[in-house]
């Protein structure tokens, strides 16, 4: 604790601080220590502490009923924005539920994240949303298009609406806890390590030209109209996303290989299939280690079903939280391909000097949706010294 506290100093702006709200369950002992140890770090003093079912020890309990975070969670939220406009960034911590049901958006029309549902919560009030409904391989549902998406300025909740909300969150409370450390020691350090973007070339390569493909340009009209992804777009926007990241002149490999990579050390950042990819290598995958201050995402449906120990299904995201990763987007629920964060923008974004939750966010298509975004918000280790 004395490392992160005196580190808070260097690399948090009052100005920073106050744009962040700590959201603590009081009824969880692990979201209430994660809560406190961030806050400290990172000076913040923005608090709301809200009363719910604790979710740090039991699975069941990740997912909450609609109707109880409406009265728990929306109602003493909302009247805290009302008084504190400047709030941009909110963060959750283990302890509090990362899936609703009974909802009007997500997939199947009710069990999107509970993490994105704030990040939406004032959509609906606004006229320059669109609600679009999602239907491919048999899942359907309903989200918000993200106002961010792809933006070339920096985020704010009054220009964009919105709220960036990321989480906290790991297998255990001491692995939550590395997630507010390595931020720090990544701006007190500066990145270090490679990017590695691994395709699965079985796809195909769909056309670079097209990367990123847009929200709303699949009906050729403008129309909010989304299909599924074809596979080989996404290993396309891993293709642009390393040409880009070399013309800046970050370290970065994308490998081209049917092997899957596994086993590396030292990564800045990554990009995978994950168990999607046809050669996975589940050892492989758990055996990832990232430098201080690296970032993820992979195009795995389930990824962040649960943040508690498990056997089976999809590779998780909690996974490259024990490698130490320092932020990383997955999904409590199927997303559709179109959901999962382009790399192109996600990795042009962070080496561009934006921050962890900022980055995420641009190369985030929907909101109100399944998308959870793990890590510290402000961290930000390419930001110009």
């Amino acid at each position: 604790m004395v490392l992160i506290a005196a580190l808070f100093v260097l690399s948090t702006s009052a100005s920073d601080a106050r744009r962040v709200l700590v959201v603590e369950n009081a009824s969880s002992e692990a979201s209430v220590e994660i809560a406190t140890k961030y806050m400290k770090a990172r000076g913040v003093k923005n608090l709301l502490k809200i009363q719910c079912q604790d979710s740090s020890l039991d699975a069941g309990k990740e997912t909450l009923p609609y109707a109880t975070f409406k009265t728990a969670i929306e109602t003493p939220l909302r009247a805290f924005l009302a008084d504190h406009p400047q709030i941009d960034f909110i963060v959750l911590t283990k302890g509090t539920p990362i899936r609703l049901t009974g909802t009007p958006t997500g997939v199947a029309g009710n069990q999107p994240s509970l993490d994105s549902t704030i990040a939406s919560l004032d959509y609906s009030e606004r006229k320059d949303t669109s609600l679009i409904s999602l239907s491919d391989s048999g899942f359907t549902g309903k989200a918000w298009v993200n106002r961010f998406w792809n933006s070339k300025e920096r985020f704010s909740h009054a220009k964009f609406g919105g709220y960036l909300v990321t989480r906290l969150d790991a297998y255990t409370v001491d692995e939550a806890d590395l997630l507010i450390r390595w931020a720090l020691d990544a701006e007190k350090n500066g990145p270090a390590g490679t990017i590695l973007l691994d395709t699965a070339p079985g796809h195909g390569l769909g056309d670079t030209k097209l990367v990123p493909r847009s929200i709303t340009d699949s009906d050729g009209k403008g129309k909010a109209v989304l299909g599924e992804l074809n596979y080989n777009e996404y290993d396309a926007d891993m293709v642009v996303a390393g040409k880009l990241l070399e013309q800046k002149k970050v370290p970065v490999t994308v490998d081209l290989n049917e092997a899957f990579v596994g086993r590396k050390a030292d990564l800045m950042g990554y990009c995978s299939w994950g168990s999607n990819d046809p050669k996975f290598d589940a050892e492989g995958y758990k055996l990832l280690r990232f430098s201080p201050g690296a970032i993820a995402e992979t195009a795995v449906s389930t990824s962040a079903r649960t943040f508690l120990p498990t056997t089976g299904g999809q590779s998780l995201i909690a996974d490259l939280i024990q490698g130490r990763v320092t932020g990383v987007k997955g999904y409590c629920d199927e997303p559709l391909l179109q959901a999962v964060a382009s790399p192109t923008i996600l990795f042009d974004r962070y080496t561009s000097g934006w921050t962890l939750a900022e980055s995420f966010y641009a190369a985030s298509r929907l909101t109100g949706w399944e998308d959870i975004v793990i890590g510290d918000p402000l961290c930000c280790p390419y930001r110009k010294r």
